[in-house]
């Protein structure tokens, strides 16, 4: 049987499922499943976190008064694998993915009003309310899908961030097993933590951020730049039109009679992206290496003046960055972000000169951008709806039924893409498209399936075979590690690389429509799970190849990378899949994005491919991975295999050229003291060529939850990519390095993030300015003998306290109290807030 057949057969049975009511499924009318999704109640809870078989949840189901005459079902989102169903009244059904169906068993009677408790077993531990997917949905046979009232996020009033109402809150503090010791961060414990990392110091004469490698005051008097700049320069002003566009939009306008700006761009004044800018004596110089330097050096004057307000005081700046890869990933697949919003992060990505934007484009979940002559990629795989057949849209799924549109519909146009290419282009970064392949391909498998499906219909079985990624007749079964039984492409059948080809050159084609040539394209290449054994075609390639199963992904990347290079495009790809190729039978450069855990094995695996004389972007998910959460906080949101805490400390104190030295200032992921040996050097050709912070977006569901995410982070990410820390000690081959080891200098270590910090609050309050809102820290605290203690991780940002039934007021000194508090930190320009914590 073809998994086309099967996955029909399937779903139709899925279908099938009834109660013991007596009215035919048919007869069900959409009125009677809008009255149950308006009013049934829905509510989950973890009953239990430390069972060895994993989590134990609950969902409480209350039927309305009114039921329907019919079957009906429960569709629910569940990103850890559900094990067992414990229920007399339900049965629970995987679908795909994340998508799991609850049906009423055939026997039960279902009584108006009454409430069902639904116990469900699944995988590893549950940390935090997001882990949940929303927007649920009813379905049943001849009517639309809703989505149930009663599992839709909100916004918290206080806070105006996402929450999830029908999650009731973890109240057991011992969530981990015995061999994690990650506790809670309460209130008082992020006073403790915050303490150790303060003191008390100058307010700063600088804020550029990042950091430049040098800067200091000169004599004379302050720079009127209210008075307006006067800008020149020995190329074209359009080099620098989008940073000269920025201190206009910061008040500094152009005029002839304004402060004179003499730029000169010289390819023998540094590396890269470097520059040195003076002013004083009523004029500022700049000399560059190149257009993207002006920029850069247009980009910290901006900052400085606008900390000034307008009366630049004498400087002198000598920069260079420290990495010529300086990247910031974004998902647009699993859940939308629009043009507007890529657009307003490429602005910030140059304010911190940041230069490559990776734009992941296709995964599972979603296809976002148009390509020529496949309409049904954007049109299928752009849109998710419950349509079992996907002739229309792909199933739901990471809670996105989207009645109406939302955050898991959208997709980018050939004119969308042009115009992002060509903004980043013009603030110097280079976009590089990826589309996950050969896992993580299910939108494209699906789409390409319905394109198949409409052209038979037609008559035209020879166009529609053209670009099919499957073989019909494969009888393979596979799991994906986000649970898929269908999201591989078949690396076997000619159709599957006229496919590739398309894109590719269809992408090629949108960048020179850009007049930004394509450099870097990313293949994706990670954790395909085991397919095409039972695919004749296959079978016949691993017989003519000489291939074993475990070959075919190495396969598949060098065939597709060899495709790249003939178009002159450097292939890119995630070390897990890029670390089995052959070299030899690789491009002479490639890019491996190296993803391993610090603690278990990827810094061997960044070595070694560095040792290849590859190019390697530390990606590293214990600190990159922005979709992990700042704090192990059961309200703060984040998926947590990779990391339970990510803050804005963690992401400044990484060492990407000297990975090993991490051991000394990050735990592992169970929170405990760990080490890490050299086992396998660098070289003296091998090196790291880059870092980039990643934001994958199964739970990211708004603009508004990416800038969350993102920002202040970014800002970190930032300064480790583009400034070396003092305190990081020089790369020795071998050496090993343990928590608390001492090769670190913790004092410079410390005085350095104080200085981060204190130039950190501007920058929050520029951000607040732009509309961004980046996350507002919530407050450490204390009572102490009476006395409320406070303070505040990061930004130098208000805190204020109340007790029980009083106003707001602003915490200074320590205060005498009594009973409970709630403090509130308060964002740099006002007008929004963290959550609220209580202490007693």
């Amino acid at each position: 049987m073809s998994k086309t057949v099967r996955n029909t057969l399937l779903a139709g049975l899925t279908l099938l499922a009834t109660t013991a009511l007596t009215t035919p499924a048919w007869a069900i009318s959409q009125s009677e499943i809008d009255n149950l999704a308006r009013h049934l109640g829905y509510q989950f809870t973890i009953l239990d976190n430390k069972s060895p078989e994993g989590f134990v949840s609950e969902i409480r189901l209350t039927l309305p008064k009114t039921l329907p005459q019919g079957a009906w079902r429960v569709h629910v989102g569940f990103v850890a694998p559900m094990k067992k169903l414990d229920s007399e009244v339900f049965d629970l059904k995987h679908i795909n993915g994340d998508n799991y169906v609850l049906t009423p068993k055939a026997d039960a009677v279902l009584k108006p009003g009454a409430t069902y408790s639904l116990k469900l077993t699944g995988d590893g531990r549950w940390y935090n309310a997001f882990k949940m997917m929303p927007n649920a949905y009813i379905t049943a046979d001849g009517v639309q899908a809703r989505t149930i009232e009663a599992t839709r996020a909100a916004i918290d009033p206080a806070t105006g961030e996402e929450i999830l109402p029908f999650h009731t809150p973890l109240a057991d503090e011992a969530v981990t097993g015995s061999d994690d010791a990650n506790i809670w961060m309460t209130a008082e414990r992020l006073f403790h933590q915050t303490a150790q990392r303060q003191a008390t110091v100058p307010t700063p004469q600088f804020v550029i951020l990042p950091t430049p490698a040098a800067i200091k005051r000169l004599d004379g008097p302050a720079l009127n730049l209210k008075a307006g700049l006067k800008i020149a320069i020995n190329t074209n002003l359009s080099d620098v039109r989008a940073a000269v566009a920025d201190l206009e939009n910061a008040g500094f306008r152009l005029s002839d009679a304004g402060i004179p700006v003499a730029i000169t761009i010289d390819a023998t004044a540094g590396k890269p992206g470097s520059y040195r800018l003076k002013a004083q004596n009523g004029k500022i110089a700049i000399t560059a290496a190149d257009a993207s330097g002006a920029a850069y050096a247009l980009e910290s004057l901006r900052q400085q003046a606008v900390f000034e307000s307008g009366r630049l005081k004498p400087l002198e700046i000598s920069d260079a960055p420290r990495f010529a890869f300086r990247g910031l990933h974004i998902d647009v697949a699993r859940n939308f972000q629009s043009k507007a919003y890529i657009l307003g992060l490429i602005e910030r990505m140059e304010t911190y000169k940041l230069n490559q934007l990776h734009l992941h484009l296709g995964d599972d979940e979603g296809w976002r951008l148009a390509i020529t002559d496949l309409p049904e990629l954007t049109d299928i795989g752009g849109h998710r709806c419950h349509d079992p057949e996907e002739n229309k849209c792909l199933l739901p799924q990471l809670g996105g039924l989207a009645e109406g549109g939302g955050y898991s519909d959208g997709y980018l146009t050939r004119e969308d893409y042009i115009e992002i290419v060509t903004a980043a282009t013009a603030r110097h970064i280079t976009v590089i498209p990826s589309f996950d392949m050969p896992g993580h391909s299910r939108a494209a498998t699906r789409s390409m399936e319905a394109r198949a499906r409409r052209l038979i219909a037609e008559g035209k079985p020879e166009e529609a075979a053209r670009y099919r990624l499957i073989d019909p007749e494969d009888t393979t079964v596979y799991d994906s590690i986000q649970h898929y039984d269908d999201n591989t492409l078949n690396i076997c059948i000619p159709s599957t690389y006229t496919f590739i080809e398309k894109v590719i050159d269809s992408i090629a084609e949108y960048h020179q429509a850009a007049g930004a040539p394509l450099k870097l394209y990313h293949i994706g290449a990670d954790e395909t799970a085991g397919a095409w054994k039972e695919s004749k075609p296959c079978q016949a390639l691993m017989q003519a190849e000489n291939l074993t199963a475990e070959k075919m992904t190495p396969y598949f990347i060098q065939k597709v990378s060899a495709i790249l290079d003939a178009r002159g495009i450097e292939p890119a790809g995630w070390s897990d899949g890029m670390g089995h190729v052959e070299p030899a039978k690789m491009p002479k450069v490639v890019q491996s994005n190296s993803w391993g855990g610090l603690f278990s094995g990827g810094i061997k695996e960044a070595h070694e491919h560095a040792n290849r004389g590859w190019d390697v972007v530390m990606s590293t998910p214990d600190v990159m991975y922005l979709d992990m959460p700042y704090a192990f906080d059961p309200k703060e949101r984040g998926y947590d295999w990779a990391s339970r805490a990510t803050d804005l400390y963690k992401v400044f104190v990484f060492m990407p050229q000297n990975l090993p030295a991490n051991a000394e200032v990050m735990a592992t992921i169970q929170n405990t003291a760990g080490t890490i040996a050299d086992a396998t050097p660098l070289t003296q050709t091998g090196e790291i060529t880059g870092i980039q912070g990643q934001l994958w977006s199964e739970g990211v569901r708004s603009a508004q939850i990416a800038d969350y995410m993102l920002f202040p982070r970014v800002i970190a990410l930032a300064e480790r990519a583009w400034h070396t820390g003092s305190w990081e000690p020089d790369y020795v081959p071998g050496k090993t390095y343990s928590w608390g080891g001492g090769q670190v200098n913790g004092a410079a270590l410390l005085s350095d993030w104080q200085g981060f910090n204190a130039r950190l609050k501007p920058h929050l309050a520029a951000l607040d300015k732009a509309g961004v809102r980046y996350r507002v820290p919530v407050p450490g605290a204390r009572v102490n003998g009476g006395v409320l203690e406070a303070n505040v991780a990061y930004g130098g940002l208000t805190i204020q306290y109340r007790t029980k039934g009083g106003a707001w007021k602003t915490y200074g000194p320590p205060v005498e109290v009594k009973g409970p508090v709630e403090l509130r930190t308060v964002a740099a320009g006002g007008g929004r807030y963290s959550r609220t914590v209580s202490v007693q």
